[in-house]
């Protein structure tokens, strides 16, 4: 993701100023990111909220795409709105994959009155992704769950258990990220899905992401980059 977003950055006619990696995090300090307008983060559940506040320490920006770091998200906002910084993040940044999220969330609307339909989700992508599920089948969980009153929570493993909707992860190489919802009923299926052909989506959106937060402070997320 990294390559693939600082190729479209400088394609758009962007400067990269810094680059940091696992090999030179000691070099995320205020001294270099001084002249920063804005910090691109996509690490890892372990990282990344330490990486967004060094960002914020310096009175950068930061754009975040990590994922399966939810427990410190609240956390990080309020530190953002305290310090007066733009904090910007989605789970998935791919244009697509958030018309996807909307129209998952109407169809599960519209399940409440069908009643007899039975919902689960299936998330495949590559080897190297290290939290499970991922960030993009959680909140299609949640939009689910926050529209279909019968469900309670959701669980990562297949179940039969009522109230719970299950999400089976699957991990196979070079899979840069699919995800389907199925409504299953006694007479038919009813299959929502999303599949991305490369990592193309994923870094444009957050270069635009990018260029939406420049100069901005508070939190934002795609809904307002696409309503912009």
């Amino acid at each position: 993701m990294g390559k693939e977003i600082a190729a479209i950055a400088l394609l758009r006619g962007h400067r990269i100023s810094l680059t940091i990696d696992i090999d030179n995090r000691h070099e995320l300090t205020p001294e270099r990111l001084e002249g920063c307008d804005v910090a691109i983060e996509f690490t890892s559940p372990q990282t990344a909220a330490d990486n967004i506040r060094d960002c914020f320490a310096a009175g950068v920006p930061v754009v975040c795409g990590s994922t399966g770091w939810l427990e410190q998200q609240e956390a990080v906002r309020r530190e953002c709105e305290a310090k007066k910084v733009g904090f910007f993040y989605s789970s998935n940044y791919s244009v697509g994959v958030n018309i996807f999220f909307r129209v998952n969330k109407i169809l599960a609307g519209m399940m409440n009155a069908a009643g007899s339909y039975r919902p689960s989700m299936e998330e495949v992508h590559h080897t190297e992704k290290k939290d499970s599920p991922s960030g993009t089948a959680i909140t299609l969980a949640e939009e689910i769950m926050s529209e279909l009153k019968s469900l309670k929570k959701w669980v990562n493993e297949a179940s039969e258990v009522e109230g719970e909707l299950p999400i089976v992860s699957v991990r196979e190489a070079g899979v840069p990220g699919t995800h389907t919802v199925r409504y299953e009923s006694d007479v038919d299926c009813i299959t929502l899905s999303h599949a991305a052909k490369n990592r193309k989506g994923f870094a444009l959106g957050a270069v635009l992401a990018a260029e939406f937060l420049k100069g901005k402070q508070g939190c934002y997320g795609m809904e307002d980059l696409l309503n912009n």
